[in-house]
């Protein structure tokens, strides 16, 4: 295979050839390199390659399967963890300057359980600074460029993540998401991206924008790889209080049942509105395709969407002001212009906080109401396509927003809420720009939503494009 070829290899497809011996994990982990050593000097994915540490990890896979010991699916897997994941003796930026020489004595627990399922680590990825935005514009290491607009945002804060794999520079990758920041890249760059329930993956060793809301998850081609990853990563973690310990089923044991008898929710009121008209149209003719394969559609009303949204804003501004008070204090020159901007804006009242929370608690039962009628629902993951590089507003519907808030519309409600939620992409603009769709269920019930995803997926061909670069 050439090494464009490599670079589209799924989890799956490679796990296959790497036990079939067609392929050994230094032959993928040199193609992997190579692309990084030629494509992301233009994407800026990678704040630090581990090239020397990849090598030891492919030698020792490549003898381990040669001698039968396969530890699973992801052995001899070329990963990338986002830079918020601390990983022992590898420095963990947090994408901030004042991070910037901070090298951790340990895993966190997610690293720490991809590498004992074999992986191979190739490095860290660019993220916006400390977590806390959409774009991955970040001021001290370079703005990541989404792959199929070099000019674009690839969303964020995961946005290196979004982009590496958009862009073949690694085969699975980590991210976590606050308001959005898994899904908000999967969808700009054509990637899949799922956020699970809270508390499904541990957070311990994964630097915090908000002990609430944050979620760990991983970002893949494929949604059977974003299953595959998640085997790997959920469970009970007591290094974690937000760790909830309860069953972890295989989840990929039942992508392949189809999706005949499902009831599909459709949140027309709130998600549907101020959409891009092109993104709207690719949501219609997925739902289409949904119906064509024997899923019944419902529409479904969930009021206090903006309200809830509004209050994962405030309350994720009160604890981040809290988090780096010290050193916004000690050391305010070493933060970005964006980011000192959001955490010296005042502090959100406790009124504001309690009114928040209670619009959150009000819109959980909302929709675990709807879902008790429906298996799950289907929404834009967002509501336009990349803004470019740089651009603080943009047009959405009949008038402006601010960039954050565009991005986070429709992916906020299911962190105030904490369900599972997944993005796929069902569709590419005319001027080639990917649009994502999700997909949210119940509490745990990750293994529905990726079985949805999957069947839209294999009847759809959008997973399949790759940009040229």
């Amino acid at each position: 295979m050439s090494d464009l070829d490599l670079g589209k290899l799924t989890i799956s497809r490679a796990a296959r050839a790497l036990r079939a011996g067609e392929l050994s994990p230094l032959e993928l982990l040199g193609a992997t390199l190579r692309r990084i050593e030629e494509l992301d000097p233009r994407v800026n994915a990678y704040l630090t390659v581990t090239a020397e540490r990849a090598r030891e990890d492919a030698k020792r896979a490549t003898d381990e399967l040669a001698a039968g010991r396969a530890r699973g699916p992801l052995h001899g897997i070329p990963i990338a963890h986002k830079d918020l994941y601390e990983t022992a003796g590898i420095r963990t930026t947090g994408g901030a300057k004042l991070h910037a020489s901070h090298v951790p004595a340990a895993d966190c627990t997610v690293a720490r359980k991809l590498r004992e399922a074999g992986t191979i680590l190739l490095g860290k990825l660019n993220t916006h600074e400390y977590a806390y935005g959409v774009t991955t514009n970040n001021p001290h290491f370079g703005p990541t460029r989404n792959p199929w607009d070099l000019e674009r945002i690839p969303g964020g804060s995961s946005g290196g993540s979004g982009a590496a794999i958009a862009a073949g520079l690694a085969t699975a990758a980590t991210g976590t998401d606050t308001g959005g920041s898994i899904r908000i890249p999967a969808s700009l760059c054509g990637v899949v991206g799922l956020k699970p329930s809270y508390g499904r993956v541990s957070k311990a060793g994964v630097l915090p924008l908000s002990y609430a809301f944050d979620h760990a998850g991983p970002l893949t081609r494929t949604v059977e790889d974003a299953a595959i990853v998640l085997n790997a990563i959920a469970g009970y973690d007591p290094a974690d209080p937000t760790s909830v310990r309860t069953p972890v089923a295989d989840a990929t044991a039942s992508l392949a049942d189809g999706i005949r008898g499902l009831r599909i929710g459709v949140p027309r009121g709130y998600f549907f509105e101020r959409l891009e008209d092109e993104v709207a149209a690719a949501l219609e003719r997925a739902l289409a395709e949904l119906a064509r394969q024997g899923a019944e559609l419902r529409d479904v009303e969930i009021p206090g969407v903006a309200q809830a949204v509004g209050g994962v804003f405030n309350f994720v501004l009160a604890e981040a002001q809290e988090i780096h008070a010290a050193s916004l204090a000690s050391h305010p020159g070493d933060f970005g212009a964006d980011l000192q901007a959001l955490l010296s804006s005042p502090t959100p009242d406790a009124a504001a906080l309690m009114s928040g929370l209670r619009a959150g608690d009000r819109l959980t039962a909302a929709l675990r109401g709807a879902l008790e009628s429906v298996d799950v629902l289907v929404t834009p993951t967002t509501p336009i396509t990349a803004p470019r590089i740089g651009e603080e507003s943009v047009r959405m519907g009949s008038a402006d927003a601010p960039v954050i808030m565009a991005m986070i519309r429709c992916t906020a409600p299911f962190n105030a809420t904490r369900l599972p939620a997944l993005s796929v992409p069902c569709g590419f603009t005319r001027a080639g720009l990917p649009v994502g769709m999700q997909i949210a269920g119940r509490p745990f019930d990750e293994a529905t939503v990726l079985r949805v995803g999957h069947a839209y997926e294999q009847a759809t061909e959008w997973h399949l494009r790759s940009p040229e670069l």
